[in-house]
């Protein structure tokens, strides 16, 4: 077992705090490292090595920094399955469900490549008499990002690649679940030409998070988690003058309508609901069918597909459709709201709580579970499980579909499956939630668009990646500038009159 450290001003440096975390190994449950956990005086150091770092990072020239990004996605490609490895050791996640973690994240920074064209500021010619007036878009300065354990390399990549390609300087806290690969992603962008101290990697918990929240010098703050802490991260951070976006919790619907294709429907449903043990913020964990025909019918294709679901090790093959879910902690919590379903009287079809894998008996395993006859009051209905677990229920209409979306206090993503695009384009036009798929079941858009939910899922006023993250790593600086007209007479200048 080794000690993991902090990454500070371009080198690996050991934690001095005395407290650890533990680091498992989810599928055999054996603690495989330790993490750090920053004091405060770390932390206030590190937040202070970036401050120093971040002037001459803002002032190079947006080509330059640009370079870096590219440079960035070529060690990122070549590195791509030690990264991949060493994703899911600490995670948990299938070999290709780790590549696409790492590849949602290269995207980002693919995208910061085209940073000299999205930070051009505004020009007027000629405002008033001889007076032009511009806009600059200028760094925050030095920039916090507090990310989850469920996709340890994508979330921040992005947040991290947009921060510096606007010339910020970040200080990023990892989970302390799985912080390998923000460190080993640290290092990267050193050798991709990142000056040090720009980009630092401080392992911590709530000691080092308040720190950071409280800080003078930290302008702006990024974070993705659950709503509680979303709300409390954003009402400290906005209490103390930073700008500050916070990314919570979810409940995604997926309305199928009676003349949809059952079996994409149905396929849609397995992979959305139970990839990556259902540890996703963008999965579809409700399921509304409307009418009991269609219900039955969608029920009855899930079935077969659910009990074909692999579950196991990484190292087990690529085959694999979910790894082990990420604490034990975790696990219990899960199997508690299962119970809790059967208890307040859901059908569970598919019941897979005994689940045990022959030689990980010690592993943090969940099999797959389908509920039917699911309603609203019940707490797998109210409260995102983040597991393996798919919950039914029965819509008698399109209008009290889309209300079981709407009413929801979670409002990160949706969909609907259905032939009719009138109904589709209803459906897009009045859900009040952020993402929405017509016949995709992971409505998350490419790096280009704007990633972010609404209602109780999101705090503050802008997304993550594209055009939005650019917006909110910058101030916009306007100048009106006026010079002054003359001509040469006798050898002197004689100003014109102004006005």
């Amino acid at each position: 077992m080794q000690d993991l450290k902090h990454f500070i001003n371009g080198k690996y440096v050991n934690g001095a705090s005395g407290r650890f975390g533990d680091v498992f190994n989810p599928a055999t449950g054996e603690v495989i490292s330790r993490a750090p956990m920053a004091s405060v005086a770390e932390t206030e150091a590190a937040v202070a090595d970036a401050a120093a770092a971040q002037p001459q990072w803002g002032a190079m020239n947006p080509q330059k920094r640009a370079r870096v990004m590219m440079a960035m996605v070529g060690l990122m490609n070549r590195d791509m399955e030690k990264l991949a490895e060493a994703l899911s050791r600490e995670h948990g996640k299938t070999l290709p469900d780790a590549r696409g973690d790492l590849q949602r994240g290269l995207e980002v920074v693919e995208f910061c490549i085209g940073a000299p064209h999205l930070l051009k500021g505004e020009f007027t010619d000629s405002a008033g008499p001889g007076i032009d007036i511009y806009s600059m878009k200028q760094p925050l300065g030095v920039v916090a990002s507090i990310m989850p354990f469920n996709f340890p390399a994508m979330m921040p990549l992005w947040h991290v690649g947009p921060a510096l390609a606007c010339g910020n300087a970040v200080v990023l806290k990892p989970s302390e679940r799985d912080p390998s690969v923000p460190l080993m992603l640290a290092e990267l962008f050193v050798e991709a030409g990142l000056p040090k101290g720009v980009f630092q990697v401080l392992n911590g918990d709530k000691e080092a998070v308040d720190t950071l929240l409280d800080s003078d010098i930290i302008q702006g703050v990024s974070f993705v988690g659950s709503t509680p802490i979303a709300q409390y991260i954003y009402s400290r951070a906005t209490a103390s003058g930073k700008r500050a976006q916070c990314f919570g919790g979810a409940k995604n619907h997926m309305i199928v309508m009676p003349d949809a294709d059952m079996d994409q429907a149905a396929d849609a449903l397995v992979g959305a609901g139970y990839g990556a043990a259902g540890e996703r913020c963008m999965a579809i964990s409700v399921a509304v069918p409307v009418g009991d025909e269609t219900a039955d019918r969608l029920i009855a294709a899930l079935v077969p597909r659910i009990e074909k679901l692999k579950v196991g090790p990484y190292t087990a093959g690529e085959d694999m459709d979910f790894g082990p879910v990420v604490t034990a902690a975790a696990k219990q919590r899960i199997l508690g709201l299962i119970q809790s379903g059967v208890d307040q009287g859901a059908k569970l079809v598919v019941d897979n709580r005994d689940f045990s894998l022959q030689g990980y008996e010690n592993g943090f395993f969940v099999g797959p579970h389908l509920f039917d006859n699911v309603t609203p009051d019940m707490d797998i209905y109210t409260q995102e499980i983040f597991g393996p677990v798919l919950s039914t229920v029965r819509a008698g209409s399109y209008e009290e579909a889309i209300g079981l979306a709407m009413d929801h206090e979670y409002g990160n993503g949706t969909a609907i499956f259905t032939r009719d695009g009138d109904t589709a384009r209803d459906f897009a036009s009045r859900i009040n939630i952020g993402m929405v798929g017509v016949n995709v079941p992971i409505p998350v858009p490419l790096a280009y668009h704007t990633f972010g939910g609404w209602k109780k899922s999101m705090f503050g006023d802008l997304n993550q990646h594209g055009p939005d993250s650019f917006k909110f790593y910058t101030r916009t600086k306007t100048v009106t500038s006026r010079w002054p007209s003359g001509m040469k007479e006798g050898g002197e200048f004689h100003f014109k009159a102004m006005d």
